[in-house]
């Protein structure tokens, strides 16, 4: 099935956010992303403005209303800040959303083309989990700034880049007793199969637990794992993003470098926050782990909150900030790997003490 509708990787990730000028400016000083395009009022869009970020292979596209009417402003004025568009790049937009209809997908935009001297872009949409959608994009015959309508701001100072390079997977929350049926709607829609499987033993703290799918193309282009809460004793982060979002939507997006340590500290220095680690952590790593076929510096790692698993495939290396918006909606991993495909399951239980202890600060655990 996933030979009928191949998907090239990540297009775009649209952010609805309440202003899209003082976002970008966010994602350009902190994360080092270079603001490339514009549209808006100036280039005859009146009901919106939106700015593309890139660095290394990831393209955001933050995204906000300019009237009391408009559908944007109503998102972000439910949701918060949160991700509107998973937007995957296809070979053929008009077949990949032919095939996902005929599949069951409910379909938002049936192909439409849009056109200027750089060539066409074909897009068409179908929608998934609350109220997020994916876009289908064929831009095989276009040498534009992302899309026609848009106009490139390269005239603008570069930002210093962090070593982002590419997105790793995205992850969504949904409510109690709805993972199933979406890891279902990824392998009947997209053709995708099951990566892994986390119940709720698996990722549990004293107080909070949750259950999680990772859903995946075969090629490891797409990773999407979908969290849903299970029974605890308190509050757990996916009932807390539910209940400030409003819907299922994306959480979290990891983001992969070849160097964790230099885009740590860089970041760090840029003023993102990360969670913290207690020192026990890194105690008892320096004996979990087979250090000879790590090539890491555990005091580096310990100053900076970076956490390590390790399989039969090799290791990884990945640290979580803290919400990047005023709600404890969305947030982004950072992730170095070296053979591993899995999602640090041997540090489950430090990061989700991590988030506990950052819901209980806020009064939400």
């Amino acid at each position: 099935m996933s030979d009928l509708m191949p998907i090239l990787g990540y297009d775009a990730i649209e952010f609805y956010v309440g202003n899209a000028r003082q976002a970008a400016h966010y994602y350009r000083t902190a994360f080092g992303f270079d603001a490339v395009a514009y549209t808006g009022p100036e280039h005859g869009v009146r009901d919106r403005c939106s700015y593309v970020l890139e660095q290394g292979g990831i393209r955001f596209v933050m995204t906000a209303g300019l009237t009391a009417d408009s559908d944007i402003v109503r998102h972000q004025a439910a949701h918060g800040d949160g991700v509107k568009d998973v937007a995957f790049s296809v070979p053929n937009a008009e077949q990949a959303f032919a095939l996902a209809v005929e599949r069951g997908a409910t379909a938002l935009a049936e192909p439409w083309v849009e056109e200027d001297e750089f060539g066409k872009v074909v897009r068409a949409s179908i929608l998934a989990y609350g109220e997020t959608i994916h876009t289908f994009v064929d831009r095989s015959n276009y040498s534009g700034d992302y899309l026609p309508g848009y106009k490139p701001t390269r005239h603008q100072q570069p930002a210093e880049p962090t070593g982002l390079r590419l997105i790793d997977h995205v992850v969504c929350n949904v409510e109690l007793g709805s993972m199933d049926r979406w890891a279902k709607y990824y392998a009947d829609i997209l053709g995708f199969t099951q990566l892994h499987h986390f119940d709720d033993e698996a990722i549990s703290t004293e107080y909070t637990a949750l259950m999680s799918k990772v859903l995946w193309d075969g090629e490891g282009r797409i990773k999407l794992p979908i969290n849903e809460p299970a029974d605890g004793k308190k509050k757990s982060q996916i009932e807390e993003y539910l209940d400030f979002y409003g819907v299922a939507g994306v959480q979290h997006m990891a983001l992969a470098t070849d160097d964790i340590v230099t885009t740590v500290r860089q970041m760090r220095n840029n003023g993102v926050r990360f969670l913290s680690t207690p020192s026990s952590y890194y105690d008892d790593l320096r004996s979990r782990l087979d250090w000879s076929t790590i090539d890491a510096d555990v005091e580096t790692l310990a100053e900076l909150g970076i956490l390590v698993d390790q399989d039969d495939e090799g290791y990884l290396l990945q640290i979580f900030t803290k919400s990047v918006q005023d709600r404890p909606t969305v947030f982004y991993e950072v992730i170095e790997r070296h053979g591993s495909r899995g999602f640090g399951v041997g540090n489950f239980k430090a990061l989700f003490e991590a988030i506990e202890r950052d819901q209980a600060e806020r009064g939400n655990l």
